[in-house]
């Protein structure tokens, strides 16, 4: 969360710092834009602007396009745009029932290569080789500059340490630190869920404040409030695979029973649909789309959320168990104008990397 008190003094280079991050987010979100353009958007003076302009391009973070079209006498003014080829990152999501996922992501959240690797039921320090021979065929593939390596992971993760994924048999474990052994880049490693988030608020259009739900292996939420991140006390927030819906439900890899990882995470919804049959699959997906309403109604009624995203596999996701989400939430929350808004995104592995890559762009150049 945003500090709420200030404890020291703002120093000329951070101001520098962040008028940097202005002007690139700026370039970023809002497209190309003359130097005046950017200094009316900004706030910043024009001496400012252009000063920092020239910084930028000679790093090659900006460039130059070329006179603005333009009807009118006279000289036109020149357009400066963001170069998203300037640095590439590579982006992995660790959250698959089955595979790892990478990608090579651009400064415009652009994927320019993917690769995958299969899980086949590794773990510990196995899934921890896998990740790192993933990354390391995608470095090998970039053919600009790495801005540094993100990866979004399962469980609990605090200052790059994993405290706790039981999926993949990891605790206590500084991936942070794997990667950064291997690779002489910049790391940055996050929750997937919060990952995803990130995805959704800098490169979709979502609004300020909103919870991601991401359904994978595992089952995490990433939540958004006022444009800030909320991680929560030893970045905890968002763990709602392991709240327990039904105490005489199935084991789960966290020693507890009937947690809702076990209800609606994708390789336990699979298997019970496969068990089922055709003639059953909408009321098995119609009971787990029941059991995340009711654990999602109270998180929705206390923070006064309008807005729901569901991120996973669109087989699963879309009918009958949105459908079913839907209801639960609104029968048991206080009615406003409709109730919460609840969709399906149905790329959350695409969300995961670009969250994956929003963590080093915001870490490194200040844009999210």
């Amino acid at each position: 969360m945003v500090r709420l008190r200030v404890t020291t003094k703002a120093l000329p280079e951070h101001n520098r710092r962040h008028n940097r991050s202005l002007l690139l987010q700026t370039l970023l979100h809002d497209g190309p834009m003359s130097r005046a353009d950017l200094a009316r958007e900004s706030g910043l003076t024009r001496v400012t602007v252009s000063d920092l302009v020239n910084e930028l391009a000679s790093e090659g973070l900006i460039s130059e396009l070329g006179p603005r079209p333009s009807p009118r006498i006279g000289k036109p003014a020149t357009l400066i745009g963001l170069n998203e080829n300037a640095y590439h990152v590579v982006s992995l999501d660790l959250s698959g029932d089955d595979r790892f996922v990478g990608a090579i992501v651009d400064l415009r959240g652009t994927i320019v290569q993917r690769a995958h690797a299969e899980l086949g039921g590794a773990g510990g320090a196995d899934a921890v080789e896998l990740a790192l021979r993933l990354a390391s065929e995608l470095v090998a593939r970039s053919t600009v500059r790495l801005l540094g390596i993100g990866v979004g992971t399962p469980g609990v993760v605090a200052d790059g340490v994993v405290v706790s994924a039981p999926n993949l048999g990891w605790a206590g474990l500084d991936l942070a630190a794997a990667f950064r052994r291997e690779f002489d880049v910049p790391v940055h490693v996050g929750n997937d869920a919060n990952a995803a988030a990130l995805a959704m608020r800098t490169f979709r259009d979502t609004t300020s404040s909103f919870l991601l739900v991401e359904i994978e292996n595992g089952v995490g939420a990433g939540l958004v409030i006022g444009d800030t991140l909320v991680e929560g006390k030893g970045s905890s927030a968002g763990e709602i695979g392991h709240l327990v819906v039904d105490e005489n439900g199935e084991r789960c890899a966290c020693g507890r029973n009937g947690c809702l990882e076990q209800v609606v995470a994708v390789p336990h919804l699979r298997a019970r649909l496969a068990a089922a049959g055709a003639d059953r699959r909408a009321g098995v997906l119609t009971d787990a789309g029941r059991s995340l309403g009711l654990a999602l109604a109270p998180i929705v009624a206390t923070l006064g959320l309008d807005d729901v995203v569901l991120a996973g596999p669109a087989d699963l996701l879309d009918g009958p168990f949105l459908t079913a989400v839907l209801e639960t939430v609104r029968s048991r929350t206080l009615a406003t104008a409709g109730g919460p808004r609840i969709v399906v995104e149905n790329d959350s592995h695409d969300l995961v990397v670009l969250g994956a890559a929003v963590l080093v762009l915001s870490s490194e150049l200040g844009v999210a």
